[in-house]
């Protein structure tokens, strides 16, 4: 069970709030827990427009890459967009290349193979571009700490524009020009942008050098916002400020979606046409199936799925993308039960874990350490070990309070490469070195972390009694999505509740109870919290933490339970 943290706002500002923008108090109450006292912030955050992107000519080097990109493409140069294999980094490199070939250029791309390449930048790829005649190279969603082959790229007469979002190095790579909100003096306001939020940026400000029509640019923009949405959410980055425009535009283009590919993609993962997914939705039923063909083949299906006009083999594309997830799903759930019965006695309570194995599939490590997080909440890195190359491939996921990168920058003399942030990391390191990391990563942790860091936690932003769950309070609430990381989905609570029939278990895992509260029943529903079956009874009275949404079963509203107490 978490522990509970009742978020108490400010009283001072929610009726004036309240009237002012003329919202239930509950919506007031919920804007101000997250900074949103301000009337004029508040109505922004409540009403998001496409006037809201920035000038994409505030980020620190955007004037020279758009002129070196404009003068690429009028002078019909060779460019290779160099991208990466996750989510952010595919629909960043299909969204630059539209980009591009508007402004009259053409552009190739590599993604390097996840197995064989592993993240970043190769030098031997920029040889064999210079070899092919490329002269211009973009990378999106990585190339912030490639020093070693942008030098080789400038030693080859390649120009490198470098869009990325990820913490810079010490020394910044030595390109034509680095584009990075988070880069030391750039005084770019949205400093969350994921790759293909940067990518995006880079586009906007290529297309607005084209002497289009106002309404054609933002036209093609919004279209652009699409895939933007779908990187932006898989890349977990915080959903406000302009992220938080980015999604809910893009999302609403889903609704009409017209690339055959994207449209096979939404058809394969179950979405009716003219439907709206939401932010969810793309995190667990549309980015895990992008996902998947860099995991375990060859992300370059999702540039061919998002760049064919044949509807049939577009949703051939899409059921392969699906079969990759399928195998993706079978690959995790083989190494999650390997590391869990590996695990020794009291391992669970190491400050840090760090399981390794032998061969065990790098398309998944990460997913698995993120398992491992939620099920033991503390950071986990997981680990395949290389017998015949006598090296070792990990992925990392942290906690709230451990900065995951600063701690592997503390031991960096353990890797051959390594980066990421303060969530999530990945590196390679000799084989040999596995149990040293262990021991001093455990080391580490164990002098940052308490206790508390160690029990989740759950915070409460509400209470609300079953009766106050209707249509209109319920439309007002969702005037605050998309949810997503930065601006969770409210979470509220209702206390004695009675259990009015026999709890159901559901695929042997789920939970499905009916609860009452002043004489009003409703349906309620705990994943993966089956184990409440048999404490509850009909009359049992407990406390209730959930989210609430449509139930498209029954019809009406259905609780989402996230914990329950007795």
């Amino acid at each position: 069970m978490a522990r509970w943290i009742r978020l108490e706002p400010d009283p001072a500002p929610l009726d004036s709030l309240a009237a002012e923008l003329r919202i239930p108090g509950f919506l007031a109450r919920l804007l101000v827990q997250r900074g949103l006292a301000d009337p004029a912030a508040a109505a922004r955050f409540l009403n998001p427009s496409l006037e809201d992107l920035h000038d994409p000519f505030q980020m620190l080097g955007m004037p020279a890459a758009v002129e070196r990109l404009r003068r690429a493409c009028q002078a019909s140069e060779k460019i290779l967009i160099y991208g990466d294999y996750d989510v952010d980094g595919t629909t960043a490199v299909v969204l630059l290349r539209k980009a591009i070939e508007m402004a009259g250029g053409r552009a190739d791309f590599h993604l390097p193979h996840r197995l064989r390449e592993g993240y970043g930048m190769r030098p031997e790829v920029l040889e064999q571009a210079a070899r092919d005649g490329v002269r211009l190279v973009v990378s999106v969603d990585t190339g912030i700490r490639e020093v070693e082959t942008v030098e080789r790229g400038n030693q080859l007469g390649i120009d490198t524009i470098i869009t990325d979002h990820h913490l810079p190095d010490v020394a910044p790579p030595p390109a034509l020009v680095v584009l990075n909100p988070n880069q030391p003096h750039c005084p770019y306001p949205e400093k969350n942008l994921c790759g293909v939020g940067v990518a995006f940026k880079l586009a906007q400000g290529l297309l607005g050098t084209l002497g289009w029509p106002a309404a054609r640019l933002q036209k093609v923009l919004a279209s652009l916002l699409r895939l933007t949405a779908i990187g932006t959410v898989a890349d977990v980055v915080p959903l406000v400020g302009e992220n938080r425009t980015i999604v809910k535009f893009g999302l609403d283009g889903l609704r009409q979606a017209v690339n055959p590919g994207l449209k096979a993609l939404l058809a394969t993962a179950g979405f009716r046409e003219g439907q709206t997914p939401s932010a969810g939705d793309v995190a667990f039923r549309v980015a895990p199936r992008l996902n998947a063909a860099g995991r375990m083949d060859t992300a370059s299906t999702v540039i061919e799925l998002f760049s064919v006009s044949d509807s049939k083999h577009a949703g051939e594309l899409a059921a392969r993308l699906n079969e990759l997830n399928t195998e993706r799903q079978k690959a995790e759930a083989g190494i999650l039960d390997q590391v869990l019965a590996g695990l020794p006695e009291g391992a669970g309570e190491a400050a840090c874990l760090v399981a390794a194995g032998v061969g065990w599939h790098r398309g998944v490590l990460g997913i698995v350490a993120s398992r491992l997080v939620e099920r033991f909440h503390r950071p986990a890195l997981v680990v395949s070990i290389d017998d015949g190359a006598g090296l070792a491939h990990g992925s990392g996921r942290s906690i709230r309070g451990f900065h995951l990168l600063e701690a592997l920058e503390s031991m960096r003399d353990l890797f051959v490469r390594h980066g990421g942030h303060r969530a999530a990391a990945g590196f390679s390191m000799p084989a040999d070195g596995v149990d040293q990391l262990r021991e001093r990563l455990n080391a580490y942790a164990a002098a940052r972390l308490s206790a508390e860091d160690f029990v989740p936690q759950l915070v409460i932003d509400a209470e609300l009694r079953l009766g106050e769950i209707t249509d209109l309070n319920m439309a007002a609430l969702q005037r605050l999505e998309p949810y997503g990381y930065g601006n969770p989905g409210p979470v509220f609570a209702a206390t004695r509740l009675l259990v009015s029939s026999e709890p159901r278990v559901l695929k042997d895992k789920h939970l499905r109870l009916a609860l009452r509260q002043d004489g009003l029943v409703m349906m309620a529903v705990g994943w993966q919290m089956a184990a409440w079956a048999e404490k509850l009874r009909p009359g049992s009275v407990v406390d209730a933490a959930f989210t609430v949404e449509t139930d498209d079963f029954l019809g009406g509203w259905r609780l989402v339970l996230r914990d329950l107490a007795l």
